[in-house]
C-alpha cells in the first residue's frame, strides 16, 4: 500500500481504476425533506450518464420522505460515526503512514479552532472520512463532490489528501457565510468550487483571495421545468391565495409575513396564507397568530412531500419568502423554493437580498421589498391582490427566466463537465457521450 502524501497523495490503492464517470458526492444528512436540490440533482447526474455513489455523514430519519429518496436510501454508504470498522480504517491508515495521519488530524484541527460547530464536528467526521477514502478508492471514484462548504467540505479534503482524488464542493448561503473556517484551505485545495451565486462568489473571494477566482464558478440552482410547469386552475378572483415553504427558523422571517397579514385583514383583504414547512420556531410562529387572531386565514400545513409542495403551487396565487438577515450573519443564498414557484408560473414576493436579486427581477418576475418590513409586505401582496393581470404578466416573466436560466439539467450538465474534464456541458445536457471517460487525473 502506497504511503499517505499530505500535499501530493498517491491513491490508497495503488490499483485503482475507476469506471467512466464515477463522482461520490457527500452530504451532511439524508434522506432531508428539504434539500431536493441535492435529490434531484443526482437523479438527473445520473440519467446524464455519471454514476453517483452517495456518502452521507448522517443517516437522517425525516418524519416524511421524499419516494424518489428511497432508492438512494438503499444504495447509500452509511455509518455511524465510530464503529469496528472505522477504528480498524485508523488503524491501517496509521500504519500505511503515521506521520502523514496525524499531521492531517493537526491540519483539520488547527483550521477549525476557534469555531466550536466546526472543531467538533471535524473530530466526529474525521474517522469516518478515512473509511470513506478507502471506500472511495477501492470503488474507483474518480471525483468527489460536497454538498455545502462546511462539514461535507472537510469530509472530502480529508479524503483528497489520503487519496489523491480531485474534490470540489457548493456552497449555497449560510455555510459560507456563517463561519468561514477553512474556507481558504478548501477552495485552496479543491479543483474548483461552484457558488450558486454571484453575492456568494464575491464573499468566497473575498476569504479565499483573488487568486481564487476563476476556480469558484457560479452555477445557480436548478429545478425540473416541465414538471414544474404552470397551471390554469387559479381563481379569477376572491381571497388571495399565499403561500409560503420554508423551514421555521430565524432567517425565514415568517413573522413578518404574519404581521403582514395582520395588516391585510385590518385593510379588508380576503386571503388564506398556508405555512407548509416545520422548525424550531413553529410554536413561536402559531403563538404569533394565535395572538394576532388569525387563526383562520393562516394554516399550518406542516412538512409535506415534494408533489404536495407542488400542488399547492399550482393552487397558489403568491409565493412569499419574507427572509430576514440574522445578526449572525446568516442570510438566504438563492433558495430553491422560489425557483419552483417561477416555474409554476407564480409571482413571487420576498426580501431585497442579494442572492434573490440575482434571482427575482423587481416589478417584473415578483416584487422585492426590504427585509423586516411587514408594511411593505403587505402592500405588494395587496396591489397582486387588486390586479389579475399582473400577477399573470409576472407569472410568465418568471417561468421564462427559470426555464432559460435555471433548468436543473442544464446546471447539472456544467457541473458534470467540471467533474470530468474534456466533456462539454453540451454533450452532457444531451445524455450522450461517445466513450467512457475516466477521471479527473489519469
Amino acid at each position: 500500500m502506497n504511503k499517505l502524501e499530505i500535499q501530493e497523495a498517491p491513491p490508497i490503492s495503488a490499483d485503482r481504476r475507476a469506471p467512466a464517470a464515477r463522482v461520490a458526492y457527500i452530504v451532511s444528512g439524508f434522506p432531508t425533506l428539504y434539500e431536493t436540490f441535492v435529490l434531484y440533482d443526482m437523479q438527473v447526474m445520473e440519467e446524464l450518464g455519471v454514476a453517483v455513489d452517495l456518502y452521507p455523514l448522517r443517516r437522517m430519519y425525516p418524519r416524511i420522505s421524499h419516494p424518489e429518496a428511497q432508492r438512494w436510501e438503499d444504495r447509500a454508504h452509511f455509518h455511524p460515526y465510530l464503529s469496528w470498522e472505522i477504528l480498524r480504517a485508523q488503524s491501517r491508515a496509521i500504519r500505511s503512514n503515521a506521520r502523514g495521519y496525524f499531521k492531517l488530524w493537526a491540519e483539520v484541527l488547527r483550521g477549525t479552532w476557534g469555531s466550536a460547530n466546526y472543531f467538533l464536528g471535524a473530530m466526529a467526521i474525521f474517522p469516518k472520512a478515512v473509511l470513506f477514502a478507502e471506500k472511495m478508492s477501492r470503488d474507483g471514484v474518480a471525483h468527489v463532490h460536497a454538498h455545502f462548504a462546511n462539514h461535507p467540505a472537510v469530509a472530502a479534503l480529508v479524503i483528497h489528501r489520503l487519496t489523491g482524488i480531485p474534490f470540489s464542493f457548493t456552497a449555497r448561503g449560510s455555510d459560507v457565510l456563517l463561519d468561514q473556517h477553512m474556507l481558504k484551505r478548501k477552495v485552496d485545495a479543491a479543483e474548483f468550487s461552484v457558488a450558486v451565486s454571484s453575492d456568494l462568489k464575491r464573499v468566497m473571494v473575498s476569504a479565499s483571495g483573488s487568486a481564487a477566482r476563476d476556480k469558484i464558478h457560479v452555477i445557480r440552482g436548478g429545478v425540473d421545468v416541465e414538471r414544474l410547469s404552470p397551471k390554469s386552475n387559479r381563481r379569477p378572483g376572491g381571497a388571495l391565495r399565499i403561500l409560503c415553504v420554508a423551514r421555521f427558523e430565524e432567517v425565514k422571517g415568517h413573522a413578518y409575513l404574519v404581521e403582514a397579514c395582520r395588516i391585510l385583514r385590518q385593510r379588508g383583504v380576503p386571503f388564506q396564507c398556508r405555512l407548509i414547512g416545520e422548525g424550531p420556531l413553529a410554536q413561536s410562529i402559531e403563538l404569533q397568530v394565535k395572538s394576532a387572531d388569525l387563526a383562520k386565514e393562516v394554516q399550518f400545513l406542516g412538512p409535506r412531500s415534494y408533489q404536495e409542495v407542488i400542488n399547492e403551487l399550482a393552487a397558489a396565487d403568491v409565493l412569499v419568502l419574507p427572509t430576514a438577515p440574522t445578526a449572525a450573519g446568516d442570510r438566504e443564498g438563492m433558495p430553491t423554493v422560489l425557483q419552483e414557484a417561477m416555474a409554476c408560473g407564480l409571482p413571487v414576493v420576498s426580501s431585497l437580498v442579494e442572492g434573490i436579486a440575482e434571482l427575482v427581477d423587481d416589478d417584473l418576475t415578483g416584487i422585492l421589498v426590504l427585509p423586516r418590513n411587514s408594511t411593505a409586505l403587505a402592500e405588494a401582496l395587496q396591489r397582486l391582490n387588486g390586479d389579475a393581470n399582473l400577477r399573470q404578466r409576472m407569472g410568465r416573466a418568471g417561468r421564462e427566466k427559470v426555464a432559460k436560466k435555471f433548468s436543473l439539467k442544464a446546471n447539472t450538465a456544467k457541473r458534470a463537465a467540471l467533474f470530468l474534464k474534456n466533456s462539454s456541458p453540451e454533450e452532457f445536457a444531451s445524455g450522450l457521450r461517445a466513450e467512457p471517460r475516466h477521471g479527473l487525473n489519469p
